[in-house]
């Protein structure tokens, strides 16, 4: 029996002309675009389908781009009868994921994301901080690292992805000297990121207490299907808890590893990544060689996936 699980993308997953094949071929994802623009002050649909990339990688643009593409993309999936069991999303994806569990409304939930996006660039000057992914080493490993270059600045871990992936984040000195660090201590290899802050550190506080007051304004509902915490990797549904993990997420690190394996605990053995990109359909299968792994970004990989849920209705009683 499959128990599936949607996961969506986070920043980084961007790019020019995502979502445009499918919302030309599906109207209830143009729809979700069109809402988009709707409730945005800029032309967010003509960005994700034609670019420019220079302003697509704008983080406050890049937020509600790949938002918007995963909540359309995950209204195709519904309207083929594909309703998950479960959720969760990778950073900004945790948005989509809360959004699709009926959470918090679309016409508010993408003007919350821009807002994020915006608050979280703005928290640190561009050139001060950075984020580097480090290859091979072990959680308590990366967490030695990072005491080890404290000295330099700040550096803590910002995401364990999954086994042999750990991203860290912090001031550019120290980042650059725990990259260091990390290959004396046999990192097969360390990457330096394209991102215009040091996300998920505690460099973004300000970012969370700016985020808090959008956050109040909002009125989320208590989940329709349960919704795995960045921040803790654990099922979250009342209101109250997911605005005070919703806050914590920006400044704290997201434990994607954990969550993914946490829903596996829970019976989920079939992964649909939603939105652009592959990078978490990546993750999940060295995270497990027991679940299954799908994605849908493109007309190519919806036949694909739609094709490897064939039956799943009679399957799952639905």
């Amino acid at each position: 029996m499959k128990k599936i699980a949607f996961i969506f993308p986070g920043q980084g997953a961007q790019y020019s002309g995502m979502g445009k094949e499918l919302a030309c071929l599906y109207p209830e994802a143009m729809e979700v675009f069109d809402q988009a623009n709707e409730v945005l002050n800029i032309d967010i649909k003509k960005l994700c389908f034609d670019g420019p990339e220079e302003q697509l990688n704008i983080t406050e643009n890049t937020q509600p781009a790949i938002l918007t593409t995963s909540l359309a993309i995950a209204a195709i999936l519904k309207n083929q009868g594909i309703i998950p069991h479960m959720v969760a999303g990778l950073s900004l994806g945790e948005y989509a994921a809360f959004s699709t569990a009926d959470s918090i409304a679309i016409e508010e939930v993408i003007p919350l994301v821009q807002k994020r996006g915006k608050f979280m660039q703005e928290a640190v000057p561009i050139g001060v901080g950075a984020m580097a992914a480090v290859m091979g080493l072990s959680k308590s490993q990366m967490i030695e690292v990072c005491d080890l270059a404290a000295d330099y600045g700040i550096v803590e871990v910002a995401n364990f992805n999954c086994p042999g992936q750990i991203v860290i984040a912090g001031e550019i000195k120290a980042i650059n000297k725990a990259c260091e660090i990390a290959k004396d201590m046999g990192s097969k290899r360390t990457k330096i990121l394209p991102v215009s802050a040091p996300f998920h550190s505690s460099l973004l506080s300000s970012a969370g207490t700016k985020l808090k007051n959008e956050l109040d304004k909002i009125k989320f509902k208590e989940t329709k299907m349960p919704v795995i915490s960045n921040v803790d990797a654990s099922i979250i549904g009342d209101v109250s808890t997911i605005k005070n993990n919703l806050i914590k997420q920006v400044s704290s690190s997201v434990l994607w590893e954990e969550s993914m394996n946490k829903m596996i605990a829970e019976g989920m053995n079939t992964f649909i990544e939603v939105g652009p990109g592959k990078t978490l359909t990546s993750f999940a299968k060295k995270i497990s060689k027991e679940i299954t792994c799908l994605r849908v970004e493109d007309v190519k990989t919806l036949k694909e996936t739609l094709k490897a849920l064939e039956g799943w209705e009679v399957e799952t009683g639905k």
